[in-house]
């Protein structure tokens, strides 16, 4: 039974791809207000009067708010419209933002980044199996990767123009800034996202039954190695480039823009690539993030080894949503939202078990120390990728024999 079933609109086909494009501008708005404090770890640090690694819990804490969300608004939205749940959430994401830019202290910080979470959880939850309703099921796969380019764009356009934002004229503009932009998104989505209205509601019984399914279980924990590598190191980018490559603060919106165009090359091509070969994409991704930490305590004490090491952890990392959702949708093709959920929720938990675990090796051991901490969780994430593809060919040839023997 297809426990995510939807009811066909007959708007959907009017403006399709502006509406494939609002929806990954809203994962664009709300990816960007919750990697924005990356580029800003220290400014608001100081400003705020706690360590850097404390800082780090304004990337965790709603990361880990979000993963909890993410079910329940499914759950609770029952069989509201999906387009009213996307508009309601946008709107609190703007009042996220302004709380954000008006926060006097560390408390009030994280009071406003509580919202962030819903909104974070929310938004994903929604918008992952949003594609195959707005476009034909042969675009499902670009539709999907568009979704989810707005993670890579995040990282091009969010992130270091927030960073460029804050050293021009202060991090509260940042956020200032990041809520007009959210509003205007708003705005859009009023004008050409279709009714999209669901045929039953979702209950827990559902998400349990999917949660006893073995290659989904199996995709949920690579989600939460890589994700969780990848934040580990990427939540102190910032001292990363400043005190061991050696640039200049004023360098730092460039090289997270160059970080991010690579990241939307690996988006695109992880989107492409995973339709047909997802097991390979994931393990060339896992591969990539283990390299990354790897390189650069390696070759990281210089600009250009700092620089070159940015872009091959932009390109591997890039790929990341868009290849586990593909792996996550083949596992549970006909639970769609109820898959979107626990993918957010598990994909989440990384984010704020990296942060918070790189931020407590960071403030203890040293960044140096912290890189050799997410190597290892990717080395174990390359090795339950390659488990993984195993499985998926053992599968596969043992079809192919019952095929050959009912011949």
């Amino acid at each position: 039974m297809n426990t995510s079933a939807h009811v066909a609109t007959d708007t959907a086909s009017r403006h399709p791809w502006l509406a494939v494009a609002a929806v990954g501008m809203a994962t664009f708005s709300v990816v960007t207000t919750e990697m924005l404090p990356v580029g800003l770890l220290t400014p608001i640090a100081d400003t705020l009067g706690t360590s850097t690694g404390s800082a780090g819990l304004m990337i965790s804490l709603p990361a880990l708010l979000a993963a909890l969300f993410a079910p329940l608004v499914v759950v609770a939205s029952g069989s509201l419209d999906r387009r009213t749940i996307l508009c309601g959430l946008l709107s609190l994401l703007v009042v996220a933002n302004v709380a954000c830019a008006l926060a006097q202290n560390m408390a009030w910080m994280l009071a406003a980044r509580v919202l962030v979470g819903f909104c974070m959880g929310g938004i994903w939850a929604i918008a992952g199996g949003l594609a195959s309703r707005l476009v034909p099921v042969r675009s499902v796969g670009l539709a999907t990767s568009i979704i989810f380019g707005g993670v890579a764009a995040a990282s091009v356009l969010g992130v270091p123009l927030g960073a460029q934002i804050g050293d021009l004229a202060g991090w509260r503009w940042a956020f200032g800034i990041m809520a007009l932009f959210s509003g205007l998104v708003l705005a859009l989505h009023l004008a050409v996202i279709p009714a999209l209205p669901a045929a039953a509601s979702t209950t827990w019984r559902q998400f349990v039954n999917q949660l006893r399914n073995r290659q989904l279980q199996a995709g949920l924990l690579l989600t939460l190695l890589l994700v969780s590598s990848h934040f580990m190191a990427f939540t102190f980018v910032r001292p990363l480039l400043l005190a061991v490559s050696g640039f200049d603060a004023q360098w730092l919106g460039a090289l997270l823009f160059a970080y991010g165009v690579a990241g939307i090359i690996g988006n695109f091509l992880a989107g492409i690539v995973a339709v047909r070969r997802t097991a390979t994409t994931i393990i060339a991704i896992s591969g990539g993030l283990l390299l990354t930490p790897l390189l650069f305590l390696a070759v990281g004490d210089s600009g250009i080894g700092g620089g070159v090491v940015l872009l091959v952890w932009g390109l591997a990392y890039g790929g990341v949503s868009v290849g586990l959702m593909t792996l996550m949708l083949k596992a549970a093709p006909g639970a769609v939202e109820i898959v979107a959920a626990l993918y957010v929720g598990f994909f989440n938990i990384g984010i704020a078990l990296g942060a918070w675990t790189g931020g407590q090796a960071v403030d203890r051991l040293g960044l140096s120390a912290n890189l050799w901490l997410a190597a290892g969780c990717a080395a174990a994430a390359l090795l339950l990728s390659l488990s993984i593809s195993r499985a998926e060919h053992t599968m596969k040839a043992a079809g192919k024999q019952l095929g050959s023997a009912r011949d």
